[in-house]
């Protein structure tokens, strides 16, 4: 009788060790799976330190996980669409002011959709991370140019970089495709 409760015992407490053990890694690989380079981003900025980005990463799906995003109105999509295409234009006369004008353009659209104000950026870049994971780094990129970090190769790919996010929020629907630009509709890659 004895050896049955130890063998029950023993049963019952690895397959509890079991199930924490699996439970934590499908956190992280739910995590890495939400976040995508978001999280590997994450990990590098923590020096591999997967717990520690883990932990900050489920924090911002605390604070901005049920965070739900504003719809916009079609002329204000019209003129978040304009705005874009002039930026565009902009780009090949003074690229740092284009650059400058697409940062203040991403913040005020991600602000108008319902994430938090272009008040502290790291905060808007967070919520934006948790809903849009794949796309948030172009942001950066652009964020990081204005300060006048890299040349014009550097701000030309970011303000690529970053329009995969600037699509995104002007969607009503991530998977809905937003033409901003005559080029674009001819099949034209441009910025």
């Amino acid at each position: 009788m004895t050896t049955v409760v130890i063998i029950v015992a023993v049963v019952l407490v690895a397959a509890l060790a079991f199930f924490l053990i699996r439970g934590r890694r499908t956190g992280g690989r739910g995590l890495q799976r939400r976040f995508g380079p978001e999280y590997d981003r994450t990990v590098a900025r923590h020096d591999g330190d997967t717990k520690a980005a883990e932990h900050e990463l489920s924090e911002r799906v605390r604070l901005h996980g049920s965070l739900s995003e504003r719809p916009l109105r079609p002329e204000a999509r019209e003129a978040y669409a304009r705005r874009w295409a002039e930026v565009q234009e902009r780009f090949i006369d003074s690229p740092r002011d284009a650059v400058a004008e697409a940062d203040a353009l991403l913040a005020q659209l991600a602000r108008d959709r319902g994430f938090p104000g272009g008040d502290s950026f790291q905060e808007q870049t967070d919520a934006l991370s948790v809903h849009h994971a794949e796309q948030v780094d172009g942001y950066r990129r652009v964020h990081t140019a204005v300060r006048g970090q890299g040349g014009t190769e550097e701000m030309r790919k970011a303000l690529i970089e970053s329009r995969a996010l600037f699509d995104v929020l002007l969607a009503d629907a991530p998977e809905e495709p937003v033409r901003t630009d005559r080029h674009e509709a001819k099949g034209s890659a441009a910025a």
